[in-house]
């Protein structure tokens, strides 16, 4: 199968489905921020409006995603230019970067700037009260910031889309039920560094595979 040229209107196709894939698999584990907006919103003088607030509050959740996808399909067309990636399952065909990006991604699992995002992605009450702003920009706003920390806690995640398969919907399910359970679960902070360990443990025999 020959890569499709990126025309335009392939473009924009792309980010679409990067997109929607980023809806499908992180609205779900958002949806205790955003029903908590909304029950405080409707308890607040400014409840006559709070549907509205909360549909700006997601919209600016989803802006943050919308960013991740677009430097995604920007990603996607560069490896396909130099052939780096499958034009089937839309994977890597290089082990040795499969390899690396799991090493990295278990890395972050680790990182301070990881264990910030998780921790007010758990708990978003504190940040819904300290960064409370009125009005329909300011729900934008709060929404595009809670979107931010969510892309800061799983964005390495969702990198290794390019190495099970972008279209690969088992590997996409896998990965939206492991963000939900680290993000919900109350053991949630231990998931996260068992897979970490299993990423890092995972992309090492990728490498040693491929260089014995």
């Amino acid at each position: 199968l020959m890569p499709a040229a990126w025309s335009p209107g392939y473009v924009v196709l792309v980010f679409v489905m990067w997109w929607a894939m980023m809806i499908a698999m992180m609205v779900p584990s958002a949806a205790p921020a955003i029903l908590l907006y909304a029950a405080l919103m409707g308890r607040s003088n400014q409840s006559f409006r709070a549907p509205r607030l909360t549909y700006v509050f997601l919209a600016g959740y989803l802006a943050a995603w919308a960013a991740f996808s677009l430097t995604a399909t920007g990603l996607q067309w560069a490896l396909e230019w130099h052939d780096l990636i499958s034009p089937m399952m839309m994977a890597l065909v290089s082990t040795t970067l499969c390899g690396c990006l799991l090493i990295l991604a278990g890395a972050y699992q680790f990182t301070p700037l990881k264990n910030n995002c998780l921790e007010h992605c758990r708990s978003p009450f504190q940040f819904l009260i300290a960064r409370h702003r009125d009005g329909l920009g300011g729900a934008f706003r709060m929404g595009l910031e809670h979107g931010s920390y969510c892309l800061g806690c799983c964005w390495f995640l969702m990198a290794l889309l390019f190495v099970g398969g972008i279209m690969n919907l088992y590997w996409i399910a896998g990965l939206a039920l492991f963000v939900a359970a680290e993000k919900l679960a109350p053991i949630g902070w231990h998931i996260g560094r068992i897979v970490g360990a299993v990423l890092i443990t995972g992309g090492g025999c990728l490498l040693v595979y491929n260089y014995v």
